[in-house]
């Protein structure tokens, strides 16, 4: 007869786990590019306004990571989950209060972004992405239970969280920085998707029809490499277009992290331990793909 140990992570972990600090580079990205364009395109470039919108945008995801553990306490699919911040504090009414907190303050700063440009389309942008952001798992809506929430996920931290940025230093829009934003719309809904499947089980027990849910594991793994394919397929094809500037090839430089991601998840898709840190991959990839991407821009404004 055999024991099975289980190895029970330590508290530190498991707030680390709950607080998730590499997450926070989904709210960085869309600042970070959406900026390079501007500053590619017209060389406007403002610091207060670049610093106030990171600030902001840290708090606005801070405020989405938190409720969604209030949403999910409420459906009863993170009862499994120790890291859920719900679970380890026992107090979900604080956690919702202090998200709300966290929401007022990020939408403080894009207020004063706004105030101090004398346009409110800014606020009106972000007030937007909010609205799609709770409707992923905020009641009567629950998005994600349906499936969607990679599609908000693309939208929201994709077109028009780089639209904003760009709005935020130029006061105008570009077709240039919309092109753009399929490539971090694509990586940052690679996180979302990644974060399924290690949780089959518990997706199904809650009525939650994720993509791997819908899928299975195998087919999600094949999906993925697709996906992740066509980050860089699209990043060639633009270029030759001459939409993207040259530079932004310097994505290739992340392929070590698209590699390893899609080996890992086509070598343990269906084995829920093993896989379950996938979605931190999907972030390493998101945020280096993202940076030399940026950089691409950034580069081709000094050239």
């Amino acid at each position: 007869m055999t024991t099975d140990t289980v190895t029970t992570p330590s508290p530190k972990k498991l707030w680390l786990a709950a607080i998730k600090p590499p997450m926070y580079s989904v709210a960085i990205i869309p600042i970070i590019l959406g900026t390079a364009i501007a500053y590619q395109e017209t060389g406007r470039f403002s610091l207060p306004i670049f610093a106030t919108f990171i600030l902001s945008a840290i708090l606005i995801l801070a405020w989405l990571n938190l409720s969604n553990d209030v949403f999910d306490a409420d459906t009863g699919i993170d009862v499994n989950k120790a890291h859920s911040i719900v679970n380890l504090t026992g107090n979900k009414s604080l956690i919702f209060w202090l998200s709300n907190l966290f929401l007022l303050l990020g939408i403080a700063g894009i207020f004063a972004i706004s105030y101090g440009r004398g346009d409110w389309m800014l606020l009106e942008l972000i007030a937007l992405c909010c609205f799609l952001g709770y409707t992923y798992q905020g009641p009567p809506f629950r998005l994600g239970y349906q499936g969607l929430g990679e599609i908000i996920c693309f939208f929201t931290f994709g077109p028009l969280a780089i639209a904003a940025a760009y709005y935020s230093q130029v006061g105008a829009f570009s077709l240039s920085s919309l092109a753009a934003s399929i490539i971090i719309g694509i990586t940052t809904s690679i996180i979302l998707f990644c974060s399924h499947f290690h949780q089959v089980a518990d997706d199904l027990k809650a009525g939650k029809k994720s993509p791997i849910a819908r899928l299975g594991t195998l087919k999600g793994s094949r999906v993925l490499t697709v996906v992740t394919v066509l980050v860089y397929v699209l990043t060639v094809v633009f270029v030759l277009l001459q939409v993207y500037p040259p530079l932004t090839l310097l994505i290739f430089l992340s392929l070590p992290f698209a590699w390893q991601l899609v080996n890992h998840v086509n070598q343990n898709h269906d084995q829920p331990q093993l896989v379950s840190n996938c979605k931190f991959i999907a972030v390493n990839l998101h945020f280096f793909s993202g940076i030399l991407f940026s950089l691409g821009y950034f580069l081709a404004s000094r050239s």
